[in-house]
């Protein structure tokens, strides 16, 4: 009995009460992602869904464990975006870190923006034109994440 304390029975564990899938991205998600870069007609098998599922659970484990590593040399117990910027170039992945770090500071420029405006509209008692054009920048969707490489389309 005091063997299987912290093991899974079901076989799918990893030794610590942990399954398979806990380790990865809902593959709903995945799909729905890879749908949006192919064409409407186009279908997406459960394999190619599973295998892309492992790979990029595994890619996000991997940058966070570099990006980790470097926090904890520097005694920092939070991982932040920069972080995560220098562990991809670390790794040789500039192609990725370059677009990530200027979607980083626009958010992080859209954000100080947001805050700005949840200050001056609580501040004014008045319900005015400003407070709408305040009230609609909130709502808005700041940022898409732009990148500057082209996947090529299934044919």
């Amino acid at each position: 009995m005091a063997e299987n304390i912290g093991t899974s029975n079901d076989g799918g564990g990893d030794g610590y009460g942990f399954k398979e899938q806990d380790h990865l991205l809902p593959i709903a998600n995945v799909g729905r992602i890879m749908k949006q870069i192919l064409p409407p007609n186009a279908k997406i098998s459960k394999e190619a869904k599973e295998t892309m599922q492992e790979c990029v659970s595994e890619f996000i484990s991997f940058v966070t464990g570099e990006a980790s590593e470097k926090c904890r040399k520097e005694r920092r117990k939070t991982v932040n975006g920069d972080d995560i910027c220098w562990a991809l170039a670390t790794l040789g992945f500039d192609n990725y870190a370059v677009p990530l770090k200027r979607y980083l500071y626009k958010f992080r420029e859209f954000e100080g923006d947001k805050a700005a405006n949840q200050v001056k509209v609580s501040i004014s008692n008045s319900k005015d034109d400003d407070d709408d054009e305040a009230q609609k920048q909130q709502q808005q969707s700041p940022l898409m994440f732009q990148h500057d490489w082209k996947p090529q389309q299934c044919r």
